[in-house]
């Protein structure tokens, strides 16, 4: 419903030149109003009244969610978000041992999954939400709204960043505004470089004349600019070799923690 809803909203103004057909008129006896009427106005009728009856289902849908929400009491609640197809669902997979559909392809994820996780003797709900795209129309995050909640009433997100991508830092930045957008922007965030199994780079000439660029990086300069920002924590692992995974429990379970303590007190005596 929310991509055929985004689909509509994008068609409803562009309906003139699609289709040669619609600058003929639409004639003959019976037709709502009139001989006048021409099929790009039977058309735009036609998606108006599909938006309107989209909205509705949505909105039952929003209020369901937000039941289920409200059911979750006070758990802490951890969001996967990042650009899409940098491996938020194979992560997922990992951390909740759960069987969520993921493939290395553009939005293989379009629904928010959450399952609850127990590391130790802590638990939490983890979140694995759509992929973010650059320039992202109004029309599909408002369409996406049902989904982007998680994210806001998340209290931690987890950044998952392909590293491996040469374009990461635009991505990255994607992400940002897009949660800066949603209202998201003010949420503690843990970045979590994937795939530095499939980090590559080329070695610098030292006798070129042009300066090294990011190609030329190693992973461990790559990984020492990032730490020494000392902007968000962050960790640089791979989903799919399981290389930090072990860290990035132990990093999950004391931020998870700290929270945990904060609401349910009493549950750190032994009585």
């Amino acid at each position: 419903m929310q991509v055929e809803l985004a689909k509509y909203n994008y068609m409803l103004p562009r309906l003139a030149g699609m289709w040669t057909h619609l600058e003929r008129q639409r004639g003959g006896r019976g037709t709502r109003g009139g001989m006048g009427e021409t099929q790009i106005e039977a058309d735009r009728r036609i998606v108006k009244q599909r938006i309107t009856r989209l909205k509705e289902q949505l909105a039952k849908v929003d209020r369901q969610m937000s039941t289920q929400r409200g059911h979750r009491g006070q758990m802490v609640r951890l969001a996967l978000v990042g650009y899409t197809n940098v491996g938020k669902s194979t992560l997922m997979n990992l951390l909740a041992k759960s069987n969520i559909f993921a493939e290395n392809k553009l939005f293989a994820t379009l629904d928010t999954t959450v399952r609850k996780v127990v590391i130790e003797n802590v638990p939490f709900l983890l979140s694995d939400t759509v992929g973010f795209i650059r320039k992202l129309p109004t029309q599909l995050i408002e369409a996406f709204k049902s989904t982007l909640d998680e994210v806001r009433e998340a209290d931690i997100l987890m950044h998952v960043v392909d590293i491996s991508h040469p374009g990461f830092e635009e991505q990255m930045e994607v992400v940002e505004k897009t949660l800066r957008e949603i209202g998201a922007g003010n949420k503690p965030v843990y970045v979590v470089f994937n795939k530095v199994d499939a980090y590559t780079y080329k070695e610098y000439d030292q006798f070129s004349l042009t300066p090294p660029t990011r190609e030329n990086r190693t992973l461990d300069e790559l990984k020492n600019s990032w730490i020494a920002q000392e902007k968000s924590p962050c960790i640089f692992i791979s989903a799919l070799t399981k290389e930090g995974i072990p860290k990035l429990r132990n990093d999950i379970y004391k931020m998870v923690a700290e929270i945990h303590a904060g609401r349910y007190p009493f549950n750190n005596f032994l009585w």
